[in-house]
C-alpha cells in the first residue's frame, strides 16, 4: 500500500516531514501540500491541545462576536481562499488571535481555513519566520491554485500597539489572562482587514478573472 504522506508530497526525515518543492521560495505544489496536511480549527486542537488548552481557546472563542457589517463583508467574498495558519496550542498570541478565523470562516463559505502545528513541517514553517524568529500565529493567504499573495503575524498593529504601552510584555505570553473586550474587537477588525485585502486582490487579479470569466 502507498504511503499517503508520499502521495501528499510528503517525506519523512528523522522527526519532521519534509515537504517536496519546499525550497527557496517553495512551490505552489509545496503550499498545497503543506495546506492539505494541515487541519481545520477544531481537528488541530484535538491533535495537538491538551485539555487545558483547548479550553482557553474554547473560551476566547466564546468571546468573539462579530458585527452584522463584518457578517455581510465577510458573506460577500467571492474567490476561494486558503488560509494556512502556523500556529501552536500552546501559545498565548494564538489562543487570542486563532479563534477570530474561526469567526470569519463560519461567515464565509470562501474561507478556507486550515491550522499547521509550528513544528509539523520545519522546511515550510522557515518561511514564515517574523524578524527572523519562528512566532506564532502567521497567516500564509493563498490563492486557490496555491500562489502566495500574503504572510501575516504575529500580532495585529492594535496588539503591538499594546504590548508597547505596556513596556514590551512577553512576546507570546500563556494566554491565561484575555485581553479586555476593546482589545478583542480591535484585534479582530485589524485581521478582518487583511482578510478582505487579500479577497480584493484575488478578485480584482486579472490571471483569476480570466481563469473564471468574470
Amino acid at each position: 500500500m502507498a504511503d499517503p504522506l508520499i502521495s501528499l508530497g510528503v517525506v519523512s526525515s528523522g522527526t519532521a516531514n519534509s515537504i517536496v518543492g519546499a525550497g527557496n521560495p517553495p512551490t505552489a505544489a509545496a503550499w498545497q501540500t503543506a495546506f492539505e496536511s494541515a487541519l481545520p480549527y477544531r481537528d488541530f486542537l484535538e491533535r495537538h491541545g491538551t485539555a487545558d488548552q483547548r479550553s482557553r481557546w474554547e473560551a476566547f472563542h466564546a468571546r468573539v462576536s462579530l458585527t452584522q457589517a463584518q457578517k455581510t463583508l465577510l458573506g460577500g467574498f467571492v474567490r476561494r481562499m486558503p488560509v494556512l495558519v502556523l500556529a501552536g496550542a500552546w501559545c498565548g498570541d494564538c489562543v487570542n488571535q486563532c479563534p477570530i478565523f474561526a469567526h470569519f470562516a463560519a461567515a464565509s463559505p470562501a474561507v478556507d481555513l486550515k491550522f499547521l502545528d509550528r513544528d509539523a513541517h520545519p522546511d515550510i514553517a522557515a518561511h514564515l519566520k517574523v524578524c527572523g524568529g519562528q512566532r506564532v500565529p502567521v497567516a500564509a493567504f493563498l490563492s486557490e491554485d496555491y500562489s502566495p499573495v500574503l504572510f501575516y503575524g504575529d500580532k495585529t498593529l492594535s496588539a503591538y500597539r499594546a504590548s508597547a504601552a505596556s513596556q514590551f510584555g512577553e512576546s507570546c505570553d500563556s494566554g491565561a489572562v484575555p485581553p479586555a473586550v476593546g482589545a478583542i474587537t480591535a484585534v479582530t477588525a485589524d485581521w478582518l482587514d487583511q482578510f478582505e485585502r487579500v479577497q480584493l486582490i484575488l478578485r480584482l487579479s486579472g490571471r483569476l478573472r480570466q481563469i473564471h470569466g468574470d
